[in-house]
């Protein structure tokens, strides 16, 4: 197995101490029209990533969406704040264009000097889809991510090309200067379009914390995928930390996340949630059922956030020592890279430096 890479989450929609303090960054479902605790500000994102930077993180994961703030100019504006932290760009293929797209990322591969990763992102709310003009669903937006994705890796050659496809139509296409390196593409998925596609497409699948057991299936059936077409992909991680020196200290900041739900907000955020189109997002929501006793899915792994918050829905909590022996167990099931986070995210981000990881070697 190569090396592990722990990578930390960039939080443009806002952070808090709360998920009832009106984070925005809670996801697609999760509150909006209040402020953050903790707004997103170019002076807190730059505390952040400078952090992330010291502390040894590869990456910094940028989400997309209504929710937040944007992704490219979130990280460019952060290029020459930090020194040798990667972005993680979250980015919606169909709204803009793949030769378009290839020429962002070649000119902030060029300006950061190689920092670079995509994160492909099709959408799992088609009402929030709507919202951009996209009116495609959901297995044509992973069909339509595909070609998107063929079109850039195309555009990055550098070679002049002409395309003509299902979604797009390309003449005489050129890159002045491509990417270098090329950046590495990473792309989740639990639906059998999207587990096509990571096979086919992503350097690195993503998948949330679900228990190892659920999420070893999907990385053989990945595995297999990506065997018939030739390739080895590798896989990582999407899941919270509440990391502490005790098991209780961290359990009972698990439980402070969600003091502040009362059931009515547990009910507007569950019946949001099970809208959306994602298949991850249901198996999400399957592992608690939207009851506050039934949170505690596998040893460590606790679901409370995904009570409102879609996307990444659980946590690994417990004591350092605890939380490092789960992130083993995901690593001999094949997971190389975990894209972690917390909230407060800064806070979080030293807690798990300082505490989990030197017990990893």
């Amino acid at each position: 197995m190569s090396r592990t890479r722990f990578h930390w989450f960039l939080p443009t929609g806002g952070d808090g101490r709360s998920l009832a303090s009106g984070v925005h960054g809670l996801g697609i479902g999760g509150p909006s029209g209040t402020a953050a605790a903790r707004p997103a500000s170019l002076e807190y994102l730059t505390q952040l990533a400078q952090a992330a930077d010291s502390l040894g993180y590869e990456a910094v994961l940028t989400p997309t969406g209504a929710h937040c703030e944007d992704a490219w100019i979130s990280t460019a504006a952060l290029i020459a704040a930090t020194r040798r932290l990667k972005f993680l760009v979250a980015f919606r293929p169909g709204l803009v264009e793949p030769a378009l797209a290839a020429h962002m990322a070649a000119t902030f591969q060029y300006l950061s000097a190689g920092r670079l990763l995509l994160n492909v992102v099709t959408g799992s709310s088609a009402a929030e889809q709507r919202g951009y003009g996209d009116r495609a669903d959901h297995d044509a937006r992973y069909a339509r991510a595909e070609e998107f994705l063929q079109v850039v890796r195309q555009a990055w050659r550098g070679q002049p090309f002409d395309h003509h496809g299902s979604f797009y139509d390309l003449e005489g296409a050129q890159l002045r200067q491509p990417p270098d390196p090329v950046p590495a593409v990473y792309l989740g998925g639990s639906s059998d379009a999207g587990l096509l596609v990571a096979a086919r497409q992503a350097d690195c699948y993503l998948t949330w914390g679900e228990p190892p057991a659920l999420v070893a299936g999907k990385i053989d059936r990945v595995r297999e995928l990506a065997a018939a077409e030739g390739r080895r992909v590798r896989f990582g991680l999407r899941v919270h930390v509440i990391t502490r020196d005790t098991e209780a200290q961290a359990w009972a900041d698990a439980e402070r996340l969600i003091d502040g739900l009362d059931d009515a907000a547990i009910t507007s955020g569950q019946q949001r949630l099970r809208a959306l189109e994602s298949v991850g997002q249901q198996r999400m929501l399957a592992l608690h059922g939207g009851a506050r006793d039934n949170l505690v899915v596998g040893p460590n792994l606790w679901a409370g956030i995904g009570l409102v918050r879609g996307g990444a829905g659980t946590a690994l909590v417990g004591s350092h020592q605890q939380v490092a022996e789960r992130i083993a167990e995901y690593r001999e099931i094949g997971i190389e890279e975990f894209i972690l986070s917390g909230y407060p995210h800064l806070e979080e981000a030293y807690a798990f430096a300082e505490g989990a990881r030197p017990l990893l070697g």
